[in-house]
């Protein structure tokens, strides 16, 4: 399209970019530097401009290509999502079988398209379920057999729903026990995803009931089975969330994705699959978090990385085509005020279903604090219902096609994406790069840097370390009783007897037989081990401080306290006493307001009422240099332990400090290490 069709704005005059940024630096800025200003640095290594012109992407020719055709930038379909909207999913993690049908059952009828079913620890690692202990329904459903995914799926339409498979290290005996139900109701062309992933199980547990050989060689072995019999299922799966949920940028997140896959392709290959039909064995699970433009951009360079791997390896441009599943960054869901994750949620949704995902799973907001309830689970569903329905998201194929802005940064993510898988092959992959130690030290250097920002609030976390509501009361997932799930586990499951865990036929007529997981891993050799990447969430440092503070509320009676000494007129002190109780009640240090003090006597007498053992002046620059020389002895004298000063003291350092002022807060500061230093000085957190 001819760029003067698009000129809305013909009536004005056209303004050159380099005039608007001088106008910004003079008129705004002030002479401040732009670029630390206006620009917006991200661990991505990208940055995020104030404002993207047309110059920033050259559209003659539309470089990104179309939606439907190679790289794929714009989707693998030429009309989008516009037919029926992409593939709502939901995940379900309730122990007991049983009752995670009533859900499955229950929620299909409200909107879900397909399921993920999550084994539990236990099944996930190859446990044997008499002998594992707490493990065992922990973070899944209770699967260990044929008879518990039947049990699971029973009454479920699934020559109408997808299925897909979320089992650790049992991928193998999973998907054919999924196989087996198939087979048994008739269904001769289901669609799902049986989900192999020893490497992503690998790098979150740290261990493998197998050797590495011998846990690719069973991806090889099941894709090429699953080629023959079940065309429209994906046995392969690259899910990067272990390495999301430990800290990864999204430029990590794509490198190692890219890795995996490459990894994967040799151990198809290796089963004397095509390049081509090793391809449509693959589907990718990428996290998606609530950075909007960045995650918009995480998947459109996605599909062109893949397309350009795949066809280096020899695919065909059809065969390139990434199937990609989106799901909401675990990451950045928070226990504290969980309400706010409704919103992370949203944007999460919105950012999948703009980038052109073929299936998004929402989790609920309480997905951190425990399992979700019925609640939770109808708003993660209707929040994509919502987008897809009543915003009509799906009706535009590739919304944020020629937009300079998303079109400039996804190309950007997917030049840094493929510096770093060059890195990890030039390591040995993503095997030697798991085995070394590399990425788990790359990945804690990303999140140290990270906690860094965090810790000074450039990364704010509304609810928790912005904003927080140190009153609400705590939302709590009471864990079920699972003794009868475990106990008819249990007192099922038998012996296997199979040559090699690469024999599917006789791997499937043990699961007809009763044969447990655990007894048909049992039969492999060899162990794998590598160190295992962390479960962190965002706000786990400032949630700490919170947990410490209630339980300090439990023992004591009343929370941590500081006096807001509000110094001078209500128009001098209610911004940065506003600041201040932000400040510290994200610490859990509760700061009740005032009106605030004309005089010392009040001020002193209102400190003294108050029991706190800490204070903080706030009031105006223009005002403290004469307030503070009379109310800061007059505090410490009133026995003010610590005494904080809200703002940068700048010229004035040494006069407040001889006054009796301890320490300053301010923008950039460090919040985290001054709130930890404060609940040591009280008592709250032990040294």
């Amino acid at each position: 399209m001819d760029q003067e069709e698009l000129r809305l704005a013909a009536d004005f005059p056209a303004t050159p970019y380099e005039t608007w940024k001088k106008t910004v630096e003079e008129k705004e800025l002030k002479g401040a530097p732009f670029e630390k200003k206006m620009v917006t640095k991200s661990l991505e290594g990208v940055d995020l401009q104030p404002l993207y012109v047309a110059e920033n992407w050259p559209w003659a020719g539309d470089p990104s290509g179309f939606p439907g055709f190679f790289p794929y930038v714009r989707g693998t379909d030429a009309v989008g999502k516009t037919r029926h909207g992409w593939d709502i999913r939901q995940e379900f993690r309730e122990p007991d079988p049983q009752v995670a049908n009533k859900e499955i059952r229950h929620d299909l009828s409200r909107g879900v398209r397909s399921v993920v079913i999550r084994l539990d620890d236990a099944a996930r690692s190859g446990a044997d379920a008499a002998r594992a202990g707490a493990s065992v329904g922990r973070d899944g459903v209770i699967i260990h057999d044929l008879a518990g995914l039947e049990e699971t799926l029973a009454g479920v339409g699934l020559a109408a729903v997808p299925v897909s498979l979320e089992a650790g290290a049992a991928f193998l005996p999973a998907a054919l026990a999924l196989a087996e139900i198939w087979r048994k109701r008739k269904v001769t062309a289901p669609a799902g995803d049986f989900g192999a992933d020893p490497l992503g199980h690998l790098a979150a547990s740290g261990s493998l009931p197998y050797s590495l050989e011998s846990g690719l060689s069973q991806v090889g072995a099941l894709a090429a089975w699953t080629a023959k019999t079940f065309p429209k299922t994906r046995s392969v799966s690259v899910d990067t969330s272990a390495y999301h949920h430990a800290g990864a940028s999204e430029v990590q997140d794509l490198g190692i994705a890219l890795s995996t896959a490459v990894a994967y392709l040799k151990a198809m290959e290796a089963k004397g699959l095509s390049i081509d039909d090793a391809c449509r064995q693959l589907s990718f699970t990428l996290s998606v978090g609530c950075e909007e433009y960045v995650q918009i951009a995480k998947l459109r360079a996605a599909r062109k990385l893949w397309s350009l791997v795949a066809s280096t390896c020899g695919a065909s441009k059809e065969a390139a085509a990434m199937v990609l599943r989106a799901k909401s960054a675990e990451r950045m869901y928070t226990r504290i005020d969980p309400w706010v994750n409704l919103l992370r949620t949203t944007v999460s949704t919105f950012a999948a279903a703009v980038g052109g995902a073929d299936s998004v799973t929402s989790l609920p907001f309480d997905a951190a604090i425990g399992l979700p309830d019925a609640k939770a689970r109808r708003i993660a569903r209707n929040t994509q219902v919502i987008l897809m329905e009543e915003s009509n998201l799906y009706r535009v194929a590739d919304p944020a096609g020629g937009a300079w802005s998303f079109e400039k940064l996804t190309e950007e993510m997917a030049a840094k994406a493929w510096g770093f898988f060059q890195e990890i092959e030039g390591k040995g992959g993503i095997v030697a790069a798991l085995s070394s130690g590399f990425l788990q030290e790359t990945i804690a250097r990303t999140m140290g840097e990270r906690d860094k920002a965090i810790a000074k609030r450039k990364v704010p976390l509304t609810g928790v370390s912005e904003f927080p509501n140190i009153l609400e009361e705590t939302v709590i997932r009471p864990a079920p009783d699972i003794k009868a799930a475990v106990a008819r586990t249990v007192g099922r499951l038998k012996p296997a007897k199979i040559g090699s865990l690469e024999q599917v036929e006789a791997i499937g007529e043990a699961l007809s037989a009763g044969a447990s997981f655990a007894a048909i891993l049992a039969t492999g050799s060899g162990k794998a081990s590598v160190p295992a990447l962390p479960r962190r969430h965002l706000a786990d440092s400032f949630e700490r401080l919170r947990d410490a503070a209630t339980a300090w509320k439990a023992k004591t009676g009343s929370l941590p306290t500081i006096f807001l000494a509000n110094l001078g007129p209500v128009s001098q002190h209610t911004g940065r006493a506003s600041f201040s109780k932000n400040f510290f009640e994200a610490g859990g240090i509760q700061a009740p307001g005032n009106e605030g003090f004309e005089d010392v006597g009040s001020c002193v007498a209102a400190f003294k009422a108050s029991k706190a053992k800490i204070a903080i002046l706030c009031s105006s620059d223009k005002l403290y240099p004469e307030l503070v020389p009379a109310f800061a002895p007059a505090l410490k004298a009133a026995g003010a332990e610590t005494l904080y000063l809200a703002g940068a003291p700048g010229e004035q350092k040494a006069s407040y400090d001889a006054a009796g002022v301890d320490d300053y807060i301010f923008m950039g500061g460090d919040v985290l290490g001054m709130l930890t230093a404060q609940l040591i000085r009280l008592g709250v957190i032990a040294r």
